[in-house]
């Protein structure tokens, strides 16, 4: 059978549009085939959000990407507001059986205190390392990640990967990670994650690196344009 990369991709249908770009920026330059998986928490059978906070509408859900697999294989899981600047062939590539998930390990301090739509952007422990997530969907300690656990745990616990040895978080480059603002724009960002705000608001539309998600957005829109 054809080698296929499961995506796991956060959808808020406050910014919807930033779900089908980033799609498209995938698309654009994948040299495998991508099965997309839209992660709607409405949708997920036997989950119920019980969490109060969060910024998304997909910010727990998402480590439900093992249980959605039927505990089988890899996956990959990215936020909705980023778009991939490389071939997503290349993370995919990164996988390694020994470890239970693989994040790009940031340390930094956020630039602002808030974030699109008003929302708080405080620092915290491992702050954006579960909005790129390189999951083994297989191996034995993610099996704890049933709806039940996730809805019980709150965010401390589960974005800092508590229920995990350390030994068990891999590393992928930040590249593949990169954050819009927080970091220096670069050109050989691989994945470029619009952390603040995507430039479908209009706050950030003018920001570093806007116009490459732009771009894809008219990737998006050139079918409607004749």
């Amino acid at each position: 059978m054809t080698e296929r990369i499961n995506l796991v991709v956060g959808f808020d249908q406050r910014e919807a549009v930033a779900y089908h770009v980033f799609c498209q920026s995938v698309i654009d330059k994948a040299s495998l085939p991508v099965q997309f998986l839209p992660l709607n928490p409405h949708a997920i059978a036997g989950y119920t959000e019980r969490h109060a906070d969060g910024s998304n509408v997909f910010i727990y859900t998402r480590f439900l990407t093992p249980y959605l697999m039927g505990y089988k294989g890899w996956a990959i899981f990215a936020d909705g507001d980023m778009i991939c600047n490389a071939d997503i062939a290349e993370l995919w590539k990164l996988r390694d059986p020994s470890k239970a998930v693989l994040v790009a390990k940031h340390d930094y301090k956020t630039k602002a205190g808030t974030k699109y739509l008003g929302n708080k952007n405080e620092n915290y422990p491992r702050k954006n390392w579960s909005s790129v997530i390189l999951w083994n969907c297989e191996h034995p300690d993610n099996r704890q990640l049933t709806p039940a656990f996730v809805e019980g745990k709150d965010g401390a616990f589960l974005h800092r990967f508590k229920w995990l040895e350390d030994e068990k978080i891999g590393e992928i480059p930040k590249e593949w990670n990169w954050l819009a603002i927080e970091y220096e724009p670069r050109e050989d960002a691989r994945l470029i994650h619009y952390t603040l705000g995507t430039p479908c608001f209009r706050d950030y539309r003018n920001t570093d690196m806007a116009d490459k998600w732009l771009l894809s957005l008219r990737r998006v829109m050139s079918g409607m344009e004749d």
